[in-house]
């Protein structure tokens, strides 16, 4: 079986289902951003991290999986057997959050986040994130999206940012305030 199909050198691809869209649809373009978006996190798994956040990366890129893959499916797909994205996974975002952000020192500022690659790399996942959230109220605002997926990426970008200060907590690295 060949990778190339020859299929979109007209500038179009198909969704989950058949139906086929111009590769400059938004709904192209959302699924393309979590696609990045997963892309980055596989990056930050290449450098020294807390385990519990590595472990919980591992799962998020395996979730991104789904999320494209309900992105790509539009519901009026003839395609039922899609998985997409629950509640429970929000909730167990939510959960993370707090257990992390408990364990941090309270915000009194904006911070810089860049000090270790890995919390580097959880920032600009967390950057990609909120493009791809952007994109999904985009979509929203066109077709139906599920309120769960939205819900997703808005706790991931949360989630990513706690993420990153309790990286740097671990690591013993001072946050820098910035001074506006």
């Amino acid at each position: 079986m060949k990778v190339y199909t020859k299929t979109g050198d007209k500038g179009t691809t198909s969704l989950i289902g058949g139906k086929r869209v111009s590769k400059n649809s938004l709904r192209v373009d959302l699924y393309g951003t979590v696609d990045e978006l997963n892309a980055v996190l596989s990056i930050a798994l290449q450098f020294e991290g807390p385990k519990d956040i590595k472990d919980d990366i591992s799962n998020i890129c395996n979730e991104l999986f789904i999320l494209g893959a309900d992105f790509a499916t539009p519901f009026d797909s003839e395609f039922k057997k899609i998985i997409r994205i629950k509640e429970e996974q929000v909730s167990a975002l939510e959960n993370k959050i707090d257990k992390y952000y408990n364990m941090l020192p309270p915000l009194k500022s904006f911070v810089n986040t860049y000090e270790t690659k890995f919390a580097a790399f959880l920032n600009y996942a967390r950057t990609v994130c909120r493009r791809a959230e952007r994109a999904a109220v985009a979509l929203k605002e066109e077709e139906e999206i599920t309120e769960a997926s939205l819900q997703y990426l808005n706790r991931l970008s949360d989630y990513l940012f706690t993420a990153v200060r309790y990286t740097n907590h671990i690591l013993n690295v001072s946050e820098k305030p910035v001074e506006l």
